[in-house]
């Protein structure tokens, strides 16, 4: 405590701080007992973290002016930015997920707002204690210990370590699977771009540290960091740090002196010579066949098509109408896009993108035109202040290339918690060297008494208690409570029936119902998660063998009044509507299955996934025609896929047109022998048993030793009428394998008493 600081003050300063200090290990927490561990753990550490510091803050600066905000252009347009995406999601098609966003994402406008709050206690206690190094010191520590994490998976997806051993028991799975590290970020992404801003930071520390020890170090970090960004094989973001390395020596040859001017000049060489010598090996073998080389030699105009499509879908919807022009969709809004304006070559692609995978451009549809100008204002007016502020020119080019070099990575993907966090610490960073008061807050007395401190400290006690149980409590017990469901649900997967008594069963069973209720009397932001996993949870357990009718019943009763109020409540959402036809579809309801769907398909027009679905739906209630009628609206909007040109041949099968059928697969697949589950089925409800032979006999072919294809074939052989090929088909494979001995000589049996499976 410094000589004239009074108890109030100090205790308010070292909270604030112990918080501030405390946020660079948000990176570090991994929630496994919350619904998307990566992800919420982190969110709400952050949050919790925020609405201390803050509160600690506002203690300190109602006794003392020093921390007070000061203003630079990067700070008004943050300020503006923040009350702009207020304003926009207020207008949003779904405002209450704009603002709170859900458990896979944690963004919504509740982000923003706590990452202004952030910007606003960092930019002003760490520039009042003088302890903006050592934040960034603590970073790196942070960084080096999830470096060392991915390069755990490193070593053990490559057979550095032993696969056994414990490191790789317990740090060595690649939790997205593949070779791409992860480490505890749970996305080789956000790993690649938390590690960028490391690379820049410890080179921008190692160039302005007198300490040769602290310098070689700090250069050691960057080195390790590079070599994870680069296992993490993430395109862009490498060339991110390629550009951003560029720019530096660029900026380094241009405005520093002599000798540094000369090392620039090297790396420039440098970096050329490595770019071409990639180029012109990108084709060869060693690059080719190395999962990350590979990656970076595959980058082309041609594989980004499916961007591009997206991007161009996002501008469709961003210039719909005036109002989206100026408002946009509202935060968590892209999905109404995507699926308003969805393009039929994506069929293959993932099916409900929630993001444009490009910052500027979901902040372009979100928040309109206004928010794509404040959000690029905020690179603009912090390279343009960070020049004129008080930094040392090494500072200054390093950090103009971490900022560049993050715009770059942020072309391709959308932003996380860990990266927002690094940025806005940068945006601090440069508001602390170069802020000016701010006349109105300066003018206001200071509360320099014990008495007056404790006061406010009470207040701002009660505020952040009031603020933690209301805001963040709630989330982390739904999040905890989806958890619960699913373990109730595994608890009761792992029974068998007749070997457990069902006392036990009934126990299991109402654990899980008792799950879902809470979840459901307990609503928090993400009721529309909560909704579809209890409902998905539902849709399995249905054919459960322990579980009793009247408990199916209760639950999928529950599960589908919950996901009824959630369609109702967001009514435009195609997904929601086609998860509900889903559901009704999956307990027999194949009315209310074609009511939902066919919603769906307005919201959602060019959707071949949507189609289908409506198709299938249409096949199981026996209509025929208007089965075949999707299968080949399907078809027509995306004829390229032979996926499609199956359903589409299904369809022709169902309607007695099988010539037809048979021409189009042989066009498509170039055989009229294609194994597909829809033209199975088709073939079987016209009787078809020929073409269903002909199938299975290609799997046997394959495949000679699987018991239950061969036994499909011998039954398919007994459905045409070759009963007699049917049974020697089963003893020939009795004799090749007499395990299966018993199983055949039962088939048998009842194929001979006529019971035909």
């Amino acid at each position: 405590m410094q000589p004239d600081e009074n108890i109030m003050r100090a205790a308010a300063r070292w909270v604030a701080l112990g918080a501030l200090f405390l946020i660079p290990f948000t990176p570090l927490i991994v929630a496994n007992n919350m619904f998307f561990p990566f992800i919420t753990g982190k969110a709400f550490f952050f949050r919790i973290l925020v609405e201390v510091a803050f509160a600690a803050w506002a203690v300190l600066a109602v006794m003392d002016k020093r921390y007070r905000p000061h203003w630079t252009w990067t700070s008004v347009i943050l300020v503006a930015f923040v009350a702009w995406m207020f304003v926009a999601d207020l207008f949003a098609v779904n405002p209450q997920k704009a603002f709170w966003s859900n458990f896979e994402r944690m963004e919504g406008w509740i982000t923003l707002i706590h990452l202004l709050m952030f910007f606003v206690v960092a930019s002003t206690v760490l520039k009042v204690e003088r302890l903006w190094r050592v934040w960034w010191y603590t970073s790196i520590g942070v960084a080096a210990l999830v470096g060392l994490y991915g390069a755990a998976q490193l070593g053990c997806s490559s057979g550095w370590i032993i696969k056994a051993g414990a490191i790789c028991q317990n740090w060595g799975t690649i939790h997205q699977g593949g070779v791409r590290l992860d480490a505890s970020l749970g996305n080789a992404t956000y790993l690649a771009v938390y590690m960028l801003f490391h690379v820049f930071v410890s080179g921008w520390l190692a160039f302005t540290t007198k300490r040769r020890w602290l310098k070689y170090t700090l250069l050691a970090f960057a080195a390790f960091f590079t070599l994870i960004l680069f296992e993490t094989a993430t395109r862009g973001t490498i060339l991110g740090l390629a550009g951003g390395l560029l720019l530096a020596a660029l900026l380094a040859a241009f405005t520093m002196g002599k000798r540094a001017r000369s090392f620039a000049y090297g790396a420039i060489i440098l970096l050329l010579l490595v770019f071409g010598a990639f180029v012109a090996a990108k084709d060869t073998g060693a690059i080719r066949h190395n999962p990350v080389l590979g990656r970076i030699a595959s980058i082309s105009l041609a594989q980004g098509d499916t961007r591009f499509t997206i991007w161009h879908m996002a501008f469709e919807g961003f210039a719909e109408s005036p109002k989206t022009v100026f408002l946009g969709w509202g935060q968590e809004g892209f999905n109404y896009v995507f699926n308003k304006y969805y393009d039929p070559s994506l069929y293959t692609q993932e099916q409900w993108f929630d993001r444009a995978h490009n910052a500027f451009i979901d902040f372009l549809v979100q928040g309109g035109l206004p928010a794509f100008l404040l959000y690029l204002g905020l690179f603009v007016s912090v390279l343009w202040i960070l020049w004129r502020a008080p930094f040392a020119r090494t500072e200054q080019i390093a950090l103009t290339a971490l900022i560049v070099g993050y715009a770059f990575h942020n072309l391709f993907v959308f932003d996380n918690i860990t990266s927002y966090i690094l940025f806005f610490a940068v945006l601090a960073l440069v508001e602390s060297a170069a802020g000016k008061p701010v006349p109105v807050f300066d003018r206001l007395p200071e509360w320099k008494s014990q008495t007056a401190g404790a006061i406010s400290i009470v207040l701002a006690a009660v505020a952040v208690s009031v603020v933690i149980a209301s805001v963040d409590a709630p989330g982390m017990a739904a999040a905890t409570g989806l958890i619960n469901v699913f373990n109730a649900e595994a608890e009761l997967s792992s029974l068998s029936q007749g070997s457990v008594p069902n006392t036990v069963v009934k126990q299991v069973s109402n654990n899980l119902i008792d799950a879902a209720q809470y979840e459901y009397a307990h609503p928090a932001f993400a009721s529309q998660e909560v909704r579809e996993q209890i409902l998905t949870v539902a849709e399995s357990i249905v054919n459960s063998s322990v579980l009793s009718t009247a408990d199916k019943q209760t639950f999928v009763t529950l599960a589908m009044q919950q996901m009824q109020a959630e369609v109702k409540a967001v009514p435009q959402d195609a997904r929601l509507r086609f998860e509900l036809a889903v559901g009704y579809a999956s307990f027999g309801d194949m009315k209310d299955a074609l009511t939902q769907i066919a919603i769906a398909r307005a919201l959602s027009p060019g959707k071949e996934t949507i189609i289908l679905e409506e198709g299938l739906f249409n096949f199981q209630a026996g209509n025929m025609k208007a089965a075949n009628d999707d299968f080949q609206a399907a078809y027509k909007l995306a004829p390229q896929f032979s996926d499609l040109a199956a359903y589409a041949a299904a369809g022709d099968v169902l309607t007695g047109q099988f010539a037809q059928s048979q021409a189009l697969l042989q066009q498509a697949f170039g055989t009229t022998t294609v194994d597909k589950p829809i033209l199975i089925n088709a073939y079987a409800q016209m009787h078809h048993y020929g073409s269903i032979a002909d199938i299975l006999q290609t799997r046997v072919a394959t495949n000679p030793d699987a018991t239950t294809t061969v036994l499909q074939l011998a039954v398919t052989y007994v459905q045409a009428g070759k009963v007699a090929l049917g049974i020697s088909t089963i003893n020939a494979f009795i004799a090749a394998h007499p395990a299966a001995k018993a199983e055949g000589e039962n088939l048998i049996k009842d194929i001979q008493n006529g019971k035909i499976p």
